[in-house]
């Protein structure tokens, strides 16, 4: 394997409703499509070295989903994001693609930690049709005001039961969109309820053990304060990153991988016109 590649995808519209079997297919397709010289595993049964990082459950959608690729040869990231983004389905969207980086440390190469030590929490965006903002507010002053909501789900061990208030950093409602503007002309859902009343909840919430769901702090909502949207919510993913506990908010986690200036000092910023992490880029894709 010559070269690493970490790749910043989204999932828009309906392809929120693939499961990630279904899309790790597809981007295997899309790879073969577009000439992308993949490495593969050894043995009898060679797999394609792709691998996926902190994925959105499915019916989900996301602006902010990670994987990597190992090459057999050295490809120019923006060739590589252009060609793979012509090869996927319309809803699967390559955002951003970095070679993986060393990193220095004066003139010794640092070896890189997991990529996944850097997702430590991600930022939500949940509409909840037929639910005004202010029975929003008033569960989310309850949720946050309590110190503990304990919760019950199915899991692959049986049912368990786990605290969900210490995962949520940050927890708010935000203005609903303007009764025009839900549905696009797609969403046959949205569009059936255009005067309804609307709410918006953005949350940043820790990555943990158990993880900590947005289904699962909607059931908090309902247990603290009665919360019940009529119709099942619209959840995107806008950002997932590494956590700055002072302010709220998160960094792209991709940003230690981009290349430095000449003078060593990285800028941080992405390629110019590309959408970082809690752009409103997924406000219009939860109701593709």
């Amino acid at each position: 394997m010559i070269q690493r590649l970490r790749v910043r995808y989204a999932k828009r519209g309906r392809l929120r409703f693939t499961s990630h079997r279904d899309i790790s297919r597809a981007v295997e397709r899309a790879v073969r499509r577009a000439g992308i010289p993949v490495a593969f595993s050894a043995g009898f049964t060679p797999h394609p070295k792709i691998s996926y990082a902190g994925a959105a459950a499915t019916g989900v959608a996301s602006e902010a989903e990670y994987l990597e690729i190992g090459l057999t040869e050295t490809r120019d990231p923006a060739r590589v994001r252009a060609d793979l983004d012509a090869a996927l389905p319309s809803g699967l969207d390559i955002v951003d693609v970095v070679p993986v980086g060393t990193g220095r440390a004066g003139d010794a190469p640092v070896r890189p930690g997991a990529f996944t030590d850097r997702l430590q929490a991600s930022e939500w965006r949940i509409r909840l049709d037929g639910v005004s903002r202010s029975d929003a507010a008033a569960a989310v002053a309850a949720f946050m005001a309590a110190d503990d909501i304990e919760v019950e789900r199915l899991t692959k061990k049986g049912r368990r039961r786990f605290d969900v208030r210490a995962a949520v950093h940050a927890l708010e409602t935000s203005p609903g969109e303007p009764s025009g503007d839900r549905s696009h002309g797609q969403d046959r859902r949205a569009a059936g309820v255009a005067d309804a009343p609307c709410a918006i909840l953005r949350m940043v919430v820790r990555h943990c053990t158990p993880a900590v769901r947005p289904d699962d702090i909607l059931t908090g909502l309902r247990l603290v304060a009665d919360l019940a949207p009529p119709s099942p919510p619209l959840v995107t993913r806008l950002a997932q990153g590494p956590l700055d506990a002072d302010t709220g908010g998160l960094a792209d986690p991709l940003d230690p991988d981009r290349e430095p200036v000449r003078d060593g000092a990285g800028d941080g910023a992405g390629p110019a016109g590309d959408p970082r992490p809690g752009e409103a880029a997924s406000v219009d894709a939860v109701s593709a």
